[in-house]
């Protein structure tokens, strides 16, 4: 590996757009969102339902459904390579051994009727190509890398007599089983409660430590991002609103949509029993999306006809800090 491999971004995105078609038309679910992932880095996707997340996570992976989805516009560079450019065999050869993926709910990511252990030796089988030995203890190894008890035992069960939390690390051993480069982690503890959450968190902060993989961590709670992520990329509607450090985003916001996010994170100093501030109203429908300011209708802040028709520069405050400058943003 030579010395500018070693500099650039394990995994740059560049003007990333995705269509969908829908009964009522075509959508835009995503607006040129542009962010990078370097080696050994955890970068964290925050923002609520509907902001496209998720889509980004698929895009990557080239998972998007087809055919209502479409890539209009942009690139995903992966070690010199623009994904979006490969074929079908050649992206398949880098989805789990490359790229692994976290799935949002590991009761739909893992198959009802067929048991971990044919689960998880599949994965080897197929990127590997280890013989059914070799497999099975390879998924023995990875199930005990991830803290499940009795590994034999589990191989023969089926998804449904685990618990959510051993059900999220089998999902996780499954991602990790070929040391990918990059772990995309798709809302990794939704549903599981407040302990199991930070064992999974832990979990994957310490196999990131042995593998020296990245991590591509999305969620919407701000608390994870904090605890867990060296750059954090904000997205609302669509659109990467602002993007930077953890440090500088949560130390310095300039988003109005970043502020009020923050804002609403319970604080333990305050008035008792004061009301817990909100963001009013919703992530707006993708058939009624403005091209200018898409937060300054929400927002509550002062704002022209003419702002909400003119997309916004996205500007760089600071070194590696962006935000879009929309009319609702202090920059």
């Amino acid at each position: 590996m030579n010395e500018k491999d070693q500099i650039a971004p394990l995994l740059e995105i560049t003007d990333l757009s995705v269509r969908f078609s829908t009964d009522d038309g075509e959508v835009e679910a995503l607006d040129k969102v542009s962010f990078g992932i370097n080696r050994g880095q955890t970068v964290g996707v925050v923002g609520e339902s509907g902001c496209g997340k998720s889509v980004t996570a698929y895009s990557i992976m080239r998972l998007l459904p087809q055919p209502m989805s479409m890539i209009t516009n942009g690139s995903i560079i992966f070690q010199g390579k623009n994904l979006l450019d490969l074929g079908t065999e050649e992206m398949q050869g880098i989805r789990g051994n490359e790229i692994g993926m976290i799935f949002q709910e590991p009761m739909n990511a893992l198959n009802p009727v067929q048991k971990i252990g044919n689960q998880l030796t599949e994965v080897f089988h197929l990127h590997q190509e280890m013989d059914d030995h070799q497999a099975w203890s390879e998924s023995v190894g990875m199930l005990e890398s991830v803290g499940i008890p009795s590994p034999e035992n589990r191989m023969h069960e089926y998804p449904h007599q685990l618990s959510g939390g051993m059900r999220q690390r089998v999902v996780i051993a499954m991602a990790l089983a070929c040391k990918p480069k990059i772990i995309i982690a798709d809302e990794p503890t939704t549903a599981l409660d407040v302990t199991v959450q930070a064992q999974i968190l832990d979990l994957l902060h310490n196999l990131q430590k042995e593998n020296g993989c990245s991590i591509l961590l999305i969620t919407h709670d701000l608390g994870v991002i904090a605890e867990n992520c060296d750059e954090v990329c904000v997205m609302y509607a669509g659109r990467v609103v602002e993007r930077g450090s953890t440090e500088k985003i949560f130390a310095s916001p300039h988003h109005a949509y970043t502020q009020d996010l923050l804002d609403s994170i319970p604080k333990l100093k305050g008035s008792p029993k004061a009301k817990l501030k909100t963001i009013e109203g919703i992530v707006p429908s993708l058939l009624d999306l403005n091209q200018g300011c898409r937060y300054g209708p929400r927002s509550g802040r002062d704002h022209t006809q003419e702002q909400l028709s003119i997309r916004p520069d996205f500007k760089e405050l600071s070194s590696g800090h962006w935000v879009e400058a929309c009319p609702v943003c202090t920059c």
